[in-house]
């Protein structure tokens, strides 16, 4: 990771992104047929987690919704089947002094704000799967940097919001290689290594190094 290294030694420096016109064009297409051929293959899985997330809380909503920052800092709706209590965010304050990873972002892993399908699906990252429509509309890709919150954004420096340069994705380089384990600095590392790197190739073999979390990992949670 020495390009990524060098960075760390200017953050007024800038990565060079992979923007030549056939890429873009070719993980655009990549994005719209495996969004597409996700969301067919998987509608059961959908319709199966739907009635479950209703039986344990018929009050509440199936999908969750909330604003994340995308590319260049736009910010857009990000869905996710609701692993939580209703009344998740208002508790958020009150559990920020358990948090068990470094830097913005907040992780913890016997979250009591977790329901009992919620630790299920977050464990199989079954929650995550509504992000191909989000992936459909194009506010993300199949593979880049997990999308922020507002709040973690705001705390960013100049190196950290680099990451932000190129579309977030559903699955990535930091979730294939340790997920809540990895600390917030190198995962601003890994995903701006991924950003110096990204090819079609690197995608490919990112996406299939999900389907072992999907199947269930010890480091999601």
């Amino acid at each position: 990771m020495v390009q990524v290294a060098e960075q760390k030694n200017n953050v007024k420096s800038q990565v060079h992104i992979n923007e030549s016109k056939s890429y873009l064009v070719s993980k655009r297409f990549f994005d719209i047929i495996g969004s597409l051929i996700g969301l067919t293959v998987l509608s059961i899985v959908f319709l199966v987690v739907a009635i479950v997330i209703k039986l344990e809380d018929p009050k509440g909503p199936i999908f969750f919704g909330q604003i994340r920052v995308g590319k260049n800092e736009k910010k857009f709706k990000m869905y996710k089947f609701r692993s939580m209590v209703t009344d998740a965010e208002s508790r958020l304050q009150e559990l920020l002094k358990h948090n068990e990873t470094t830097g913005a972002m907040f992780k913890m892993k016997n979250d009591p704000r977790v329901t009992k399908i919620g630790r299920f699906i977050r464990k199989t990252s079954i929650d995550e799967l509504p992000q191909l429509w989000n992936v459909l509309k194009g506010d993300m890709s199949l593979v880049g940097p997990r999308p922020p919150l507002l709040r973690e954004v705001q705390t960013y420096n100049t190196y950290q919001k680099q990451r932000l340069l190129i579309k977030p994705g559903c699955t990535g380089i930091w979730q294939v290689n340790g997920r809540s384990n990895i600390g917030f600095e190198d995962m601003v590392d890994m995903d701006l290594e991924y950003i110096l790197n990204q090819s079609i190739l690197l995608d490919l073999k990112i996406i299939l190094k999900t389907f072992k979390v999907l199947l269930g990992s010890s480091d999601a949670y």
